[in-house]
């Protein structure tokens, strides 16, 4: 398996971190050989440093126990050693932007679970089935950091991913209005009910900053690329309210949408069955073989039954109808640590693989 890439998780030893090395375990492609984190984890085995904060309810990745973790903030010395990275850090935004632009500079794709650089003219934020055309700015982010193979992709917020494959496979009858309320998992929180408590049996009708980037990373996606920027679309105009449940994982979308030509309800039921995207085109390992699954049944999707559809990486909807105020409603349903974050990530890096983005060095 010699021709397996070089990845270093930098931010390994956190929630998303941890959801990196366990998806990467076995990987086709992708073999974990570095794993940084903040100074205080660093010099310590990846077992040592997660040892009483392992949060997933599968074990330690035998492969990655005695990865001895280094300081992400050694730059030169972490992409020394990869071919690309995934980057998952806790930091502040401008000290985010600064660590993956000075990875990039190395030479080192960086592919990106921060919401840091999900704004920057150049990056690419990118949900494979939707938008993998958008990867073309990445010629003018190149020339602008100085380097021929360094770069940094994102990926969007977890939440969108409830309702914009839905949405973006009806874009030919053009949505003008959204009307979209999640409904989150703790885990988007990097927490779990040990740690947070206060969450079992309640809901918090606030999580701060989501409602905003649920309206407005929609139509980043949906933008296209001009003079080696990404121009955001004007429309459909996106209202959303973002709620935190007492769920473990999987964010749940209720969603109202009308367009400007209204198609019939069997023809959107037809159009999402059949939708599909590069990632299946291509076959990539992770891409999930249906991407959109609708369920008849007037209860579903459900949280817990639904949220690991397709290995957690297909999104599922149900209970379309036509609506009073709007065209139609329905509900969406995605995991957000799988699809909407690592999981979301690697395919992400496959795709840049397959199309040549990320080479062996």
């Amino acid at each position: 398996m010699s021709n397996q890439l070089k990845v270093g998780i930098v931010g390994g030893t956190g929630m998303v971190g941890q959801r990196f090395v366990q998806l990467l375990d076995g990987h086709p492609w992708f073999k974990v050989t570095t794993i940084a984190a903040s100074a205080s984890s660093a010099g310590k085995t990846y077992e040592q440093s997660v040892q009483n904060r392992w949060k997933l309810s599968t074990p330690i990745p035998e492969a990655v126990k005695n990865i001895v973790v280094l300081d992400a903030s050694e730059v030169e010395e972490v992409a020394s050693q990869v071919d690309f990275i995934f980057c998952a850090v806790d930091m502040k935004k401008n000290e985010i932007q600064a660590l993956e632009e000075a990875y990039a500079k190395t030479g080192t794709p960086v592919v990106s679970n921060n919401s840091a650089h999900r704004w920057t003219p150049d990056v690419p934020m990118v949900i494979p089935e939707i938008n993998p055309g958008h990867l073309d700015v990445i010629a003018a982010q190149r020339k602008r950091l100085g380097t021929e193979t360094g770069f940094i992709a994102v990926k969007p917020n977890c939440s969108i991913q409830s309702y914009v494959p839905m949405l973006h496979a009806l874009q030919q009858f053009k949505p003008t209005q959204v009307v979209a309320s999640t409904y989150q998992a703790i885990s988007g929180a990097g927490k779990n009910f040990t740690d947070w408590p206060e969450m079992l049996d309640n809901v918090i009708p606030y999580i701060g900053g989501e409602e905003e980037k649920s309206e407005q990373e929609p139509l980043r996606i949906w933008g296209s690329v001009q003079d080696g920027q990404i121009v955001k679309a004007d429309a459909p105009l996106i209202t959303t309210q973002c709620i935190r449940v007492p769920v473990t994982d999987g964010h749940l979308a209720t969603v109202f949408v009308s367009f400007e030509n209204k198609p019939a309800k069997e023809e959107i039921l037809r159009i999402w069955r059949e939708f599909e995207g590069r990632p299946q085109q291509l076959g990539l390992p992770s891409a999930p073989k249906q991407f959109i699954t609708y369920f008849e049944e007037e209860n579903r999707p459900q949280t817990n039954l639904d949220r690991d559809i397709e290995g957690g990486m297909g999104v599922s909807a149900g209970r379309l109808r036509e609506d009073s105020l709007y065209d139609y409603k329905f509900v969406g349903l995605s995991h957000n640590t799988l699809r909407g974050a690592a999981g979301g990530a690697v395919l992400i890096a496959e795709l840049l693989k397959a199309e040549g983005y990320i080479q062996a060095k």
